[in-house]
């Protein structure tokens, strides 16, 4: 399980391979630890293939709160997305390394530490952990600008850089410039810190992992596989919540909230909406009858200074139904307080008393809840959010009420079950009823008789 790395790098690649190529769990995540000082070396025997608990890392961690400088920096993605499979640890023509700053980081540094599995209840509230366990000076790097940091050493310093996100659909290229770049942000944080004489520590993980298919020839080609449907995993975070008072009146929460501008750039808002919190929502309002939430960000992504993103929902009582239906009628998107653009919402409705829930929203035609340009300025913008809930009336206990789904009873594969079985029982039953209409002769030929004659009448 516990490998200090040498200065071979077959060894290192392998390692960093783990991070973004094959694993099949889905309970746990690779970490990665190096520092500056002699501090990493654990006193805990890790057998392989142990997964590292949250009681054990927490162990592991202590020299980081030990040591003489106490400065800590997390990188941190959001999952391993499947995408990731698509990048091998080294390219084959020796063109390129997307992994080449990490590589000689780790073969520089003075202590180092690779865990290859790491239980994903660790992980997931590993700041929160560490934000308990001293008095950091809290730093969120998210618009991956680290020319201008500014460190204090006088104080301990936990600096948490959210990486690049793999988005899916991106082709092997792509994604492999993606990699690429984090690796670049890396190796740029590190070397300013080292060049400004400054002792630090790196952790360097993701908060949760998802499914990654294998490759299984050395020209990386993906053979087709049946992946069985992940289960759902419980609310990895809390969900957003805006109140009045003393009352929660709007809960939101999803697994990925991201947008993409003028189809190039590309803005993941998941960290800074449900784990930094790093949004400003004094703006949005709640009613009986309307509800607004209003999510405004500063600077999400270099070129854009502020993003507001409204999600606007109203409580409605239908006589067809005879009760009350919330609906999400629209969502707008603010850039810089003057591009304007507005999606109207199919099929985001719930009874009033429920939340509502769908698996994948966003402006593809493929997604069951779409969001429908509006305007010109709404044709620049794709949305892609995943495993929405929200509810904006009748929360009770400061909770999610009971989740009406996106997905109808008929889904396309019920209907598809249902036609082949169809079919199937036709044919079935047309085979029955012409065995049925089978008959035998009434006479048959005695071989020592005359030969039987059989009149054309008959």
């Amino acid at each position: 399980m516990r490998q200090l790395c040498s200065a071979a790098p077959a060894p290192l690649l392998c390692t960093l391979a783990v991070l973004f190529k094959t694993s099949l769990s889905v309970d746990h995540v690779p970490m990665l630890f190096w520092s500056t000082q002699r501090s990493l070396n654990p006193d805990t025997a890790l057998h392989e293939g142990h997964i590292v608990s949250a009681q054990e890392l927490t162990v592991l961690l202590q020299p980081v709160f030990t040591q003489n400088s106490r400065n800590l920096i997390v990188f941190c993605k959001i999952h391993l997305a499947i995408d990731d499979s698509h990048v091998p640890s080294a390219n084959p023509t020796g063109n390129q390394n997307p992994f080449q700053n990490v590589q000689e980081i780790l073969q520089s540094s003075p202590s180092s530490l690779v865990l290859p599995a790491v239980d994903c209840k660790a992980t997931r509230y590993l700041l929160s952990f560490l934000q308990e366990s001293g008095d950091w000076k809290l730093t969120n790097i998210t618009n991956l600008n680290v020319s201008q940091l500014e460190v204090n050493t006088s104080k301990p310093n936990l600096l948490v850089v959210q990486l690049q996100p793999l988005a899916s659909g991106l082709n092997e290229i792509s994604t492999l410039e993606a990699i690429t770049e984090n690796d670049k942000i890396i190796g740029r944080l590190t070397m300013d810190l080292q060049e400004r004489g400054i002792h630090f520590s790196v952790i360097y993980t993701a908060v949760r992992p998802s499914r990654i298919s294998r490759r299984m020839d050395v020209v990386w080609e993906l053979r087709r596989q049946l992946m069985a449907t992940e289960e759902e995993d419980s609310l990895s975070y809390p969900p957003l919540n805006v109140t009045t008072g003393n009352d929660i009146c709007i809960l939101f929460y999803a697994s990925n909230f991201s947008l993409k501008a003028n189809n190039s750039v590309f803005i993941d808002l998941t960290n800074a909406t449900f784990l930094t919190q790093n949004v400003d929502i004094s703006s949005s309002k709640c009613s009986d009858i309307n509800t607004t939430l209003s999510l405004k960000y500063t600077k999400p992504v270099n070129g854009i200074s502020s993003l507001e993103i409204r999600f606007l929902m109203t409580n409605k009582f239908y006589g067809g139904s005879a009760r009350n239906w919330s609906t999400l009628d629209s969502v707008e998107i603010v850039q810089d307080g003057g591009k304007f653009a507005k999606f109207n919402v199919s099929a985001i409705s719930a009874p009033a008393e429920y939340s509502f829930h769908c698996q994948l929203v966003g402006t593809s035609n493929l997604y069951p809840a779409r969001l429908i340009p509006s305007n010109n300025e709404a044709k620049n913008w794709d949305v892609f959010i995943s495993r929405l809930q929200i509810q904006g009336f009748n929360i009770e206990n400061n909770q999610f009420s009971y989740a009406s789904d996106c997905t109808g009873f008929f889904t396309p594969g019920i209907w598809m079950g249902l036609v082949t079985s169809i079919i199937l029982l036709w044919i079935l039953a047309y085979g029955i009823h012409m065995i049925m209409q089978l008959t035998t002769n009434s006479r048959f030929d005695d071989p020592k008789g005359p030969a039987l004659s059989v009149p054309q009448t008959e």
